[in-house]
């Protein structure tokens, strides 16, 4: 599924992360860079031992920022790790954090020319963030940065199961 925003495509898939062929991927990192499950494990699987060297000279990324790296083995050139929000509920400043984390990926993008990049759904699997909510705050978030940013020519959600990817699809025929 896909949407014009301005000259940019955003899309919808369902699949791999590690297999996506943009600029840049997106990894749903912890504040301490450190590899952990999930998105984060198969991305540092997938693109070997290189990614982790760098992200640990880096060191820290703090909730609702972002970092970047090499893509090491992964056909993206980059890794942009972004930290998005433990859920508590969602009146601790999730949503705003959960958005910075999209924003904050997409001004790294820019910032260094990567003009195709692919996101998983960002706090939704281990940290608990509600998909439905997430799904509203991600779409929202990214068509917002590319009604001003024609420099971005794909963001591409890549979305782990058929539910995630149906969420993903019902919220951005609402935003």
């Amino acid at each position: 599924m896909q949407v014009t925003v301005g000259t940019s495509i955003l899309e919808l898939v369902e699949g791999d992360i590690t297999q996506q062929d943009t600029d840049a991927i997106v990894n749903a990192a912890n504040e301490q860079l450190r590899v952990g499950g999930g998105v984060d494990g198969a991305i540092n699987r997938a693109g070997g031992p290189q990614i982790q060297e760098e992200a640990r000279k880096i060191g820290y990324c703090p909730t609702g920022k972002a970092v970047i790296t090499t893509g090491g083995n992964l056909k993206a050139r980059y890794v942009i790790h972004a930290v998005g929000p433990v859920y508590r509920g969602g009146h601790q400043g999730e949503a705003e954090l959960l958005a910075s984390a999209y924003r904050e990926s997409l001004k790294l993008a820019s910032a260094r020319g990567i003009s195709t990049i692919a996101f998983p759904s960002l706090s939704t699997g281990v940290y608990g963030y509600p998909v439905k909510e997430a799904a509203k705050i991600a779409l929202k978030t990214v068509k917002d940065y590319l009604k001003d940013h024609p420099e971005i020519k794909l963001v591409r959600f890549v979305l782990f199961g058929t539910p995630t990817y149906q969420t993903f699809a019902e919220a951005l025929a609402q935003v």
